[in-house]
């Protein structure tokens, strides 16, 4: 049976006693509606006694597609209270796309915001799916919703079901941008010690206020919410982010820390750096869910006075993998560093053994943070989480997860990215990274948002297009310009395709590589005047 923090209901469970009166969450838009550990409680107790009394039963997937704020939370908790898997969608999804996912878990309720109603006016809902409850709403409900403060159960129904480490928890899917969404199974354990391992290496504690902008139904972001409840801490929602709206929360509700991918800290660095707007509470931040450009990393000291900045590296099937110390930031500038605590971390030359210093590999990861692997997908599960013979003799048969990531091994063991494995562009002879070349084009000052890839060629085998959101001051021809005093000869692009508006982004915040690729090499790419080709 679980207990001391080891399962998701109980991250918040066991900090009543003490923390009773705290503030957990304060949802950090125009609103600013904040509320304690105690009535935060009240409201999981509602929304788990409204389930159980339309029969949902432990193992029962419940989907929450609620905009980020407390009722998001209570959802989530509520549903896991009584034994049930959350599947928390974000908002931004479709209703096609959440059809597709109440279809694939075979969920038995789904829980909405009132914001929700609209779009699925008109929705076919699918044949498991017996309940749909709004949260946060108790009157002038379509036919066929429920408010969740309305469901008539008795406390009795809503009472804590004890769960096992090893039960299914969570239920993350992928954004789908290779394909249909792929559900990753967490466990209680996975989330309960993935929070622990965060809490570790950031130095988490009580008085912290963390800063939620990531959704959810991201790990990374997930983990905001799960350190502060384990914690005593607290969680300050940001539904927008806008830089300015950003910095304006941070300042407001004296936020110590958030998280943020590549995208949204381009963003929030260029305007800090324009603006030298302050965030005087503020103690760390982290990056995950890809590498930063260059030019961002080299400002991040400067616009983040006396921060720690945190480097990681994660993968939904694994939650966090490795990180970087703040104090080698200055050193090591773009490495993702080492194992976080509880995991086993190696880089792997297939069929050859481990890398050595100066050598690259697959970086596979081992230990408890490892997923049960994908909802009813077993054949995909034994692709990606497999023991590895290379490691036999450390670990034996455990199961791992091949990342798909190359990454360089240094003189000190720290790791750099280097690409995903099936990205690397292989062009007169050279195998090349895309973020190799996205990394020299940002040094450009010319371009924000930079997606590298390889197109076929008859002569070369391939040669790099670049796909790019233009900054003041671009043209074409300077670019192309600066490309050749910069790149071996190699590594030119032989196009370069300026794109209009913010580049498609993953429900994550991660920009949806896959797309960009599609709609560049399909010419869909809303062009700012006219692309360039090397001639």
């Amino acid at each position: 049976m679980v207990s001391g923090g080891r399962s998701i209901y109980r991250l918040l469970g066991d900090n009543l006693p003490g923390h009773a009166d705290r503030i957990a969450l304060i949802d950090g838009d125009a609103g600013g509606r904040s509320i304690t550990y105690a009535g935060l409680a009240e409201e999981v107790d509602r929304v788990a006694a409204s389930l159980a009394g339309i029969g949902v039963l432990p193992g029962d997937r419940v989907i929450v597609h609620v905009r980020k704020g407390i009722p998001e939370v209570a959802a989530m908790l509520g549903a896991s209270k009584i034994g049930a898997v959350v599947v928390n969608v974000n908002v931004q999804w479709t209703p096609e796309q959440l059809g597709y996912v109440a279809s694939d878990c075979e969920a038995k309720a789904l829980i909405i915001g009132r914001e929700g109603l609209r779009p699925l006016s008109s929705w076919s809902r699918p044949a498991t799916l017996q309940r749909l409850l709004v949260a946060g709403a108790d009157e002038g409900l379509p036919p066929g919703f429920d408010a969740v403060a309305r469901m008539g159960a008795g406390p009795a129904q809503g009472s804590e079901v004890k769960v096992s480490e090893g039960d299914l928890a969570m239920i993350i899917y992928t954004s789908g941008s290779t394909g249909m969404p792929k559900g990753v199974m967490l466990t209680h354990a996975n989330i309960c010690i993935g929070a622990e391992t965060v809490i570790d290496y950031l130095h988490l504690g009580e008085d912290d206020r963390l800063l939620s902008v990531l959704p959810y139904s991201f790990d990374a972001g997930l983990n905001q919410l799960t350190t502060m409840l384990r914690v005593g801490g607290s969680v300050v929602h940001q539904p927008v982010a806008i830089p300015s709206e950003l910095v304006r929360t941070v300042r407001d509700h004296a936020v110590t820390g958030f998280a943020g991918v590549p995208p949204l800290w381009n963003q929030v660095v260029r305007y800090l750096d324009e603006t030298r707007a302050t965030m005087p509470s503020l103690r760390r931040i982290t990056n995950t869910g890809g590498k930063l450009p260059p030019n961002i990393l080299e400002l991040m000291p400067a616009v983040f006075p006396g921060v720690d900045i945190y480097l990681m590296y994660g993968l939904t099937e694994a939650f966090r993998s490795t990180f970087l110390p703040p104090e080698k930031f200055s050193q090591k500038m773009g490495s993702i560093g080492q194992a976080v605590p509880n995991a086993q971390v190696f880089v792997v030359k297939h069929g050859a053994g481990l890398a050595g210093p100066g050598e690259q590999g697959e970086l596979v990861h081992a230990g408890p943070l490892v997923s049960l692997g994908y909802w009813q997908r077993p054949d995909l599960t034994t692709q990606k989480i497999r023991p590895c013979p290379e490691l036999s003799d450390l670990i034996g048969d455990a199961p791992v997860v091949y990342s798909g990531d190359l990454v360089r091994v240094d003189e000190d063991g720290d790791l750099w990215f280097v690409g995903r494995m099936d990205d690397m562009i292989k062009t007169s002879g050279f195998r090349l990274s895309p973020t190799e070349v996205e990394d020299l084009v940002s040094r450009s000052g010319l371009a924000a948002d930079i997606v590298a890839y390889g197109v076929e060629d008859d002569d070369l085998g391939q040669v790099v297009h670049v796909a790019l959101t233009p900054l003041d001051g671009f043209s074409g021809a300077a670019m192309m310009a600066y490309c050749r005093r910069a790149m071996p000869h190699y590594m030119v692009p032989r196009r370069i395709q300026p794109w209009a508006g913010p580049m498609p982004r993953t429900a994550s915040g991660k920009l949806d590589r896959p797309q960009v690729i599609s709609r560049s090499k399909a010419g869909l790419t809303a062009i700012v005047g006219e692309d360039v080709r090397c001639p």
